[in-house]
């Protein structure tokens, strides 16, 4: 039996376009122009704490990586952008909500909390940017692409200095951590010392772990590989979180090994070396090793997860 289709071309010119994989070009066309008009807006409002902000990161060796985050934003939004923009929509309510959020946020810091130091009203101010960003992404690109854009849009707070309390809490972390895994490697090297809360007596000298020791920096940089390392390398869930976890121990670990490998050299070869630019600037050779370390680490998790794959 033969049929016909009875659909007129005046029946088609109402019907509405479907795209495979995707919302109409033209539509999505239209979200990103209102994002990006909402984006640059804010720029314009947090015009000042910018700034503050792209001179703090080129003055600052904790924040040098700050210029870098919106850059690794937009290539981690851009390498899933399928996935991302498959089905745009509006989501008023959620972004709505978020907006609010980070509104209230501000206001509360300039209201009952006026007396903060600078960095910390930073911190604050580039905070509730950050969250206006993310509530724009979803009010114009709704929560399923919210969802699959979770790592590049939450990866932004990594543009937010440390509130002061915080900062002094990780210091003070690994600071302590630093000090027990020198105790540990000095202990293992077989070197006289007598230790004294976080300094070392050795043979001649004496050695302080201060606070310019704790690696904060480099673990810093560690804990963003090995966030970017996870998502490119890995699959699942727990895996990209025990190579985020791994970090810290590896950083602490070089820590203690780069005090412990200077105060020998200090104390056996020459004294001048303690402060010399391998001890003040020789960070690097450490780094290398920390990253050897965690380039191990994601090797075995890899593997691991072949076998949960092939089992």
């Amino acid at each position: 039996m033969e049929t016909f289709d009875k659909t007129t071309p005046e029946m088609m010119k109402g019907a509405p376009l479907h795209v495979q994989n995707g919302s109409e070009p033209q539509a999505l066309g239209v979200h990103m122009m209102l994002f990006g008009v909402s984006l640059l807006a804010a720029i314009a409002a947090y015009y000042q704490p910018l700034r503050q902000l792209l001179n703090l990161s080129l003055s600052s060796e904790l924040y040098s990586h700050i210029v870098l985050i919106p850059f690794v934003c937009l290539y981690l939004v851009y390498d899933a952008r399928k996935a991302i923009f498959a089905d745009s929509c509006y989501s008023l309510l959620q972004g709505a909500v978020l907006l609010a959020a980070a509104v209230a946020v501000l206001l509360l810091g300039r209201f009952y909390f006026s007396e903060l130091a600078s960095n910390d009203q930073l911190s604050l101010q580039i905070f509730t940017f950050v969250v206006i960003v993310l509530s724009a992404f979803m009010l114009f690109f709704g929560t399923a692409a919210f969802k699959q854009a979770i790592l590049p849009l939450f990866f932004m707070f990594f543009m937010v200095p440390f509130p002061t309390a915080l900062l002094q809490g990780l210091i003070k972390f690994l600071q302590d951590g630093s000090t027990e895994a020198a105790h540990l490697l000095l202990w293992l090297s077989g070197a006289p010392f007598l230790r004294e809360g976080y300094t070392f007596h050795l043979p001649g000298m004496s050695i302080e772990v201060a606070e310019q020791c704790s690696g904060i920096r480099s673990g810093l940089c560690l804990f963003i590989t090995a966030i970017l390392a996870g998502h490119l390398f890995l699959r699942r869930s727990w895996s990209k979180l025990a190579l985020v976890v791994a970090a810290v121990p590896i950083t602490i670990f070089k820590n203690g090994m780069r005090i412990v490998t200077l105060t020998l050299l200090g104390v056996y070869v020459d004294p001048r070396i303690l402060g010399s630019d391998l001890h003040k600037k020789g960070g690097i050779p450490f780094f290398g090793l920390a990253l050897l370390f965690l380039g191990i680490a994601l090797y075995l998790l890899r593997r691991f997860e072949q076998r949960k794959r092939a089992t």
